[in-house]
């Protein structure tokens, strides 16, 4: 099963990622599970980037789902180029979305995924509304 990526999503990241040695599996080419620790480097970078904590007063981001469609084998040594884009936004979750390539072969997809992130409240363990400015930052156009 393949999922496709939404053609309604708007890019607000990017970053280089290096592959590691201890990414790679028996087979020689980075291990299946690896990807999803790379769109996690991603998500929270771009988090970070914005300048605010990742808690927000006893609320913060948890991924309720994800996904990744592996396109290409990725064999090690070598760099990543990862984009982050973000599709619908709700009340309290905005749907992001991953795409992964080799630096040195651009415009070539090895993987694309997505998750679905919802901003909780950790007391209560509840969804609550996500703050302004995330959501500002998911529609950098709006600004």
């Amino acid at each position: 099963m393949r999922f496709e990526l939404p053609a309604e999503k708007t890019q607000v990241f990017d970053m280089v990622l290096p592959m590691r040695w201890g990414d790679m599996d028996a087979f020689g080419h980075i291990n299946n599970t690896v990807y999803f620790r790379y769109f996690e480097s991603l998500r929270v970078d771009w988090l970070l980037s914005l300048g605010r904590p990742l808690q927000d007063g006893g609320s913060g981001p948890v991924v309720v789902n994800a996904f990744c469609s592996y396109l290409r084998q990725v064999t090690y040594p070598g760099e990543l180029r990862a984009r982050l884009y973000v599709g619908q936004q709700g009340r309290s979750s905005m749907e992001t979305f991953f795409t992964l390539e080799r630096a040195d072969e651009p415009g070539v997809p090895c993987a694309e995924g997505g998750a679905t992130m919802v901003w909780m409240d950790f007391a209560t363990g509840r969804s609550t509304p996500m703050p302004d400015w995330l959501r500002q930052a998911a529609c950098p156009a709006a600004d």
